[in-house]
């Protein structure tokens, strides 16, 4: 069993518990076909509308200039163990409706949809994918003339998990550390605001 497997409180997909976001990454390349298909699976998540407002922007550790160019884009501490990875992406959104023009109040969630999809195929693959939030947009836009109304958002780092023995000891640490998250009650709500919802109260009681 997979040390960072999840231990759910209710049975959920395998491929769900075994998900999680390593800061080491292996000196290992990433297939083609792989990455193809980790793309193909966000294609096909839903989107408001079916806009699919979400773009990629991918480099992999073997064109260089490239890949530097998007390391750029990533807050310093993200770039300190994120160079290690072999694939590294950006994930844009559209912030308007093509169709209209109008603010697409649902981008960032459908951005979200789709990067979600792309992770339980990497997962399946016995890929891994660390996602960030620390980027530079400005910069983002700069180095690849990002237009107005679409915006860079997170960024990937994708490829396989590190021998624990082979990584430095402060990211050996984060990796190894216990997972954790709110039990349902703390965020599923019934009746009102910060009520817990019956179903979870009995499933706690």
């Amino acid at each position: 069993m997979n040390p960072k497997q999840a231990h759910t409180d209710h049975p959920i997909l395998k491929v769900l518990a075994e998900r999680w976001s390593p800061y080491g990454f292996a000196d290992k390349p990433v297939a083609a076909a792989d990455l193809l298909s980790l793309f193909e699976a966000a294609r096909w998540a839903a989107s408001s509308y079916n806009e699919q407002p979400w773009s990629y922007l991918v480099a992999t550790r073997d064109e260089a200039g490239k890949f530097g160019r998007l390391l750029s884009c990533l807050m310093e501490a993200n770039q300190a163990w994120a160079k290690a990875a072999p694939v590294l992406a950006l994930g844009v959104v559209s912030l308007r409706f093509a169709k209209n023009a109008r603010d697409n109040r649902a981008a960032v969630h459908d951005l979200g949809l789709a990067t979600a999809n792309l992770t339980v195929e990497a997962t399946a693959r016995g890929l891994a994918v660390h996602q960030m939030i620390g980027i530079l947009p400005d910069q983002a836009r700069t180095v690849f003339q990002i237009p107005e109304y679409f915006e860079a958002w997170t960024a990937l780092a994708i490829g396989y998990r590190a021998d624990p023995a082979l990584t430095p000891d402060d990211l050996r640490e984060r990796d190894q550390a216990p997972r954790a998250r709110k039990p349902l009650n703390e965020f599923v709500f019934g009746s009102q605001w910060g009520k817990a919802s019956p179903l979870v109260v009995k499933t706690f009681a």
